[in-house]
């Protein structure tokens, strides 16, 4: 643990150094920092939920705690938001996956699909809480910045995580109503989920993201009056 604490501690001052001779904007700033709660919350959720249906893996792992040591990712949490950070690209990571044992659930098939959905839930729940905010906002800058940029992470995690692909928390949606005989299938299918979700992502021409991601956004703008383009 002490190993890995100072590899995390050496891994943000580096990117705290090559941000700061960056010189991004205060927006980005704050989006950065706001990610991480909201990557944390999305996984810790899921130990959460899984607790009350009997699987106390999460727990046992020390996933249930708030503290970001814990559910870091040297990747997701700081490389990659770091690099698109600093090439001016829309904010985006992860955290640990939170470990679950679905055979330690009570009813495995019906409570592993409101486990997954726990994490989406949550960033709807935290980006209702920013609309609340920006809605009654008064004419303070840094508040109503933090509040958007935090309900912008939180909309494009719920909706991201919602994608119907392994091992986004989507494909749990699937997994509950596929008949049984098309599990083998599946199951093949889920070995090459991470190619076919980098296909989707990154190599597929097109902008089919970004309108999904804007619908999604436009639906939390009307929430405090504010449209996306």
């Amino acid at each position: 643990m002490k190993t890995d604490r100072r590899t995390l501690v050496v891994l943000v001052a580096v990117g705290i150094a090559v941000l700061w001779v960056s010189h991004l904007s205060r927006s980005t700033w704050i989006r950065l920092a706001v990610l991480i709660p909201a990557i944390i919350l999305h996984e810790v959720s899921h130990g959460v939920v899984a607790l009350a249906f009997g699987d106390d893996t999460a727990k046992k792992a020390g996933r249930l705690t708030l503290n970001p040591i814990a559910h870091i990712d040297p990747l997701g949490s700081i490389g990659l938001p770091l690099l698109l950070a600093v090439a001016g690209a829309p904010v985006f990571g992860w955290a640990k996956p939170v470990p679950v044992n679905p055979r330690n659930l009570r009813n495995p098939r019906q409570e592993t699909l409101l486990v997954s959905l726990a994490g989406p839930a949550t960033n709807v729940v935290l980006a209702i809480g920013a609309a609340l905010v920006l809605r009654t906002a008064t004419h303070s800058s840094l508040p109503i910045d933090v509040a958007l940029q935090f309900g912008i992470i939180n909309v494009v995690l719920a909706t991201f995580n919602l994608i119907p692909i392994p091992p986004l928390d989507g494909s749990a949606i699937i997994e509950r109503f596929l008949p049984a005989h098309w599990w083998p299938g599946w199951l093949r299918l889920r070995q090459y989920s991470f190619a076919i979700l980098f296909l989707l992502v990154f190599l597929l021409p097109g902008n089919y993201l970004t309108h999904l991601f804007n619908f999604s956004l436009n639906l939390w703008g009307h929430l405090w009056g504010a449209r996306f383009i």
